[in-house]
C-alpha cells in the first residue's frame, strides 16, 4: 500500500492557538486576549452589511476593483499595486508561496507574529529566528542573519505581542541592506493606531523589494469578516495575483471593506480612544509594579517578575472573568498581553491586577 505523506515541513507546524473567549464556570466575562476593537464597527459598516445581504446569490468580483479603488483613494496609493486577501494573513501566505521554497530561508524576529515560521514551513523553507533588542526589532541582527538563501524577511511594525516599533529610517536601512532577490514584508496590522504612520507605503514607493500589509481586523472592528490587503511593486503584486484564488473575498467582505475604509472619522475616534485608555492602563499597571514598554498598538505587554507570577496573575484574572493572553509561545513567559478594552474593562483589569499584587482591597 502506498504511504501518503505530506510535503516536507508540514508536520513540523504547531497549530495556531487563538485567544480564549470563555472561562468555564465564570459569567460576565471580558475578553482582552485577541486585540479586538472594543467599540466594534461604525454605523456605515453595519448599513453596508445589511445592504450586501441582498446580493448573496451573485458571485463577487474577481479583481476587487471597487475595494482597491477605495483603499487607494483614502491612502493616496496606486490601486493597480494593491492586492486583497482573507485578512492580511492570506497576503502574507501569498508572498511565502510565491517567493520561498525548499532550500530557502525566511527570517523573522524572536517575538514576531507566530504565523511567520508557520508560513515558512508551509512552503518547505527554513525559518530563521533572530534576536530582538529589548523586545524591539533589531535591524543589525536581521542583516547579520541574512545569507544568499534569504528570500523573505518578515517584520511586524508595530510589533505583536510587544507593541514596540522602529522608525522609517531603520526600516529603510533594513530594506537597503537585504541580499539581492530578498523581499522585506512590512506587516502593519496595527498601523492605524499610530497617528500619521503610513504603514510602510513610502518605502514601497521608493523600492522594488518591499511589500506592506494591512488589515481590517483591528481598528476597523472587522475581525469576524477577515479582510486584509497588501501594497507592493507592480511586478510583485502581479506574481501574487497568480497564486490568489479568484473568489477569495465574498460580496459581503468587499462591500463592507469599502464602507469601512471610507469611514475615517470612525478610525480617528477609535485611535483617540485607544491612545487615551492605553496610556491610562499602562500607568495604572505601573503603579501596581507591573511595567510595560511604550505600546503603539491596542494592547499592553505587561511584564512580571517571573513566569510563575505571570501565570498566577493570569489564573487570578480568569477567576475574575478577565481573559488576557499568555505569550510564552512568543518567547515572553513572564509577560501577559492585555488588549486595551473600553473604559470599564480597563478599570476592571487594572483593579484586578492591583488585587493580585495586594495593592487594593
Amino acid at each position: 500500500m502506498t504511504r501518503i505523506t505530506p510535503q516536507p515541513g508540514i508536520m513540523d507546524i504547531e497549530l495556531y492557538v487563538g485567544g480564549k473567549a470563555t472561562v468555564e464556570g465564570v459569567s460576565d466575562v471580558v475578553k482582552l486576549s485577541s486585540n479586538e476593537n472594543p467599540f466594534g464597527t461604525s454605523d456605515a459598516v453595519k448599513a453596508a452589511v445589511a445592504k450586501a445581504g441582498h446580493g448573496l446569490h451573485r458571485y463577487p468580483s474577481t479583481d476587487h476593483a471597487e475595494l482597491r479603488a477605495a483603499i487607494a483613494e483614502v491612502h493616496g496609493l496606486d490601486a493597480e499595486r494593491i492586492i486583497c486577501g482573507q485578512g492580511s494573513d492570506e497576503v502574507l501566505q501569498f508572498v511565502a508561496h510565491a517567493y520561498a521554497g525548499v532550500g530557502d530561508e525566511v527570517i523573522y524576529t524572536e517575538h514576531g507574529f507566530s504565523m511567520y515560521p508557520i508560513l515558512a514551513k508551509m512552503v518547505g523553507a527554513t525559518p530563521v529566528v533572530v534576536p530582538e533588542r529589548e523586545r524591539t526589532v533589531d535591524v543589525d541582527a536581521i542583516l547579520a542573519a541574512c545569507t544568499e538563501k534569504t528570500k523573505i524577511v518578515f517584520i511586524a511594525n508595530p510589533g505583536n505581542p510587544t507593541g514596540t516599533m522602529i522608525g522609517g529610517n531603520e526600516v529603510a536601512r533594513l530594506a537597503d541592506g537585504l541580499p539581492e532577490g530578498a523581499i522585506l514584508v512590512h506587516d502593519g496590522a496595527y498601523t492605524e493606531y499610530v497617528e500619521g504612520h503610513d504603514g510602510g507605503a513610502a518605502l514601497v514607493e521608493a523600492r522594488d523589494n518591499v511589500i506592506m500589509t494591512r488589515t481590517f481586523s483591528k481598528i476597523y472592528g472587522l475581525g469576524g469578516l477577515r479582510i486584509g490587503w497588501g501594497y507592493g511593486p507592480k511586478e510583485i503584486i502581479d506574481v501574487l495575483n497568480r497564486v490568489r484564488q479568484p473568489f477569495n473575498l465574498s460580496t459581503v467582505q468587499l462591500a463592507v471593506g469599502e464602507a469601512a475604509v471610507r469611514d475615517q472619522d470612525w478610525v480617528a475616534k477609535c485611535r483617540a480612544d485607544n491612545s487615551r485608555l492605553r496610556a491610562w492602563l499602562a500607568e495604572a499597571l505601573a503603579e501596581h509594579g507591573v511595567p510595560s514598554d511604550t505600546s503603539t498598538a491596542n494592547f499592553i505587554l505587561a511584564r512580571f517578575a517571573s513566569q510563575d507570577e505571570a501565570e498566577a496573575c493570569d489564573e487570578y484574572l480568569k477567576s475574575q472573568g478577565l481573559i488576557v493572553r499568555r505569550v510564552t509561545g512568543y518567547g515572553l513567559p513572564n509577560c501577559l498581553r492585555i488588549t486595551v478594552g473600553d473604559e470599564p474593562s480597563c478599570r476592571r483589569v487594572a483593579h484586578a491586577i492591583g488585587q493580585f499584587k495586594g495593592d487594593t482591597a
